[in-house]
């Protein structure tokens, strides 16, 4: 993981930090107070940044080429892109704008979160295939309602606090952190893949071979950092066909069944592992669960102990 701390009170220098760090923009302010500070937390790719701006500032920015979501926790930011004039408040979080589309806009005195990740992951974990119209795009800038709005905030606040600052940054945690992110927002936003109906053939290919291809995928690949597209590749079919084929001859969902994988060989690396230069911590991260506390709480569900009992027992 890597971190990076900003903090002036000169507009120019903001404008240089914050052109390189995002996209070549041109911004205003007022010369009295100026003070705008950034952290950022960053790996694999996976953005995320924490802003405080202490004055009005306009900005004109080129196209950022990512995923852009701001969550904001103080004052207002305000969309002006095209003529709009969306006003954002706290315990909002929306999409800025297209990846390869310019934006404008103003911040007023605001303390917000911004998260970045490549737009190939919306196309990565969208349950479309060869037959879908298009390539998916999100296709409004707000949530569809509340419960979106929450649950994209939420997730957002996980990686945050929990993923790009915890103890461990390595193995599957964010590269799994980041597919669940892109699934959230699109799950929660507008987009083209909420609008794609299938194929016909996606209920013809969801028969039990199909089921058979992708757990066997999935137990050779366990340990990268795959997802739904990856498995329905391997399958040979669509990824809407690998979900129906899970829903019809089993009793969970392709991730679903991953995620189960993945317990199942970390529970044999606890009972493998000295516990003495090993952590529960450090063998639930290398099998892509960067929460230890619900790592903690499958496991025991799962075999009955606490995972740091298995760790301190001598097998």
């Amino acid at each position: 993981m890597e971190t990076e701390r900003f903090d002036s009170g000169s507009l120019e220098v903001t404008e240089e930090f914050l052109s390189r760090a995002y996209t070549p923009m041109r911004i205003g302010g007022r010369p009295e107070n100026t003070q705008a500070r950034i952290v950022r937390n960053s790996a694999e790719g996976l953005v995320v940044d924490r802003l405080a701006f202490g004055y009005t500032m306009s900005y004109d920015a080129e196209p950022l080429d990512k995923v852009c979501l701001i969550t904001v926790h103080k004052g207002t930011l305000v969309d002006t892109t095209d003529g709009r004039h969306d006003v954002y408040g706290p315990g909002e979080t929306y999409l800025v704008a297209p990846p390869d589309r310019p934006y404008t806009g103003e911040l007023r005195s605001a303390r917000y979160t911004i998260t970045m990740f490549d737009p190939a992951l919306l196309e990565e974990v969208a349950a479309v295939g060869a037959h879908a119209r298009g390539p998916v795009q999100l296709t409004g800038q707000r949530p569809l309602d509340t419960t979106a709005n929450k649950r994209l905030g939420s997730t957002i606040a996980f990686l945050r606090d929990h993923v790009l600052t915890g103890p461990a940054t390595d193995g599957l945690v964010v590269a799994t952190a980041a597919r669940h992110l892109a699934a959230v927002a699109l799950s929660a936003l507008p987009s083209t893949a909420t609008q794609d109906e299938g194929h016909p053939t996606d209920s013809r290919d969801a028969h039990a071979d199909t089921l058979r291809r992708a757990k066997a995928y999935i137990e050779e690949n366990a340990h990268k950092a795959i997802g739904l597209g990856d498995i329905a590749a391997a399958a040979f079919v669509t990824p809407r066909a690998v979900q129906y084929a899970f829903s019809r001859h089993s009793d969970t969902t392709p991730l679903g069944h991953l995620r189960q994988v993945r317990l199942t060989r970390a529970h044999v690396a606890l009972r493998t592992a000295d516990p003495q230069t090993s952590s529960v911590t450090r063998i639930a991260a290398t099998w892509g669960f960067p929460h230890v506390g619900r790592f903690a709480a499958a496991y025991r569900r799962l075999y009955g102990v606490t995972p740091a009992v298995t760790l301190r027992t001598r097998w």
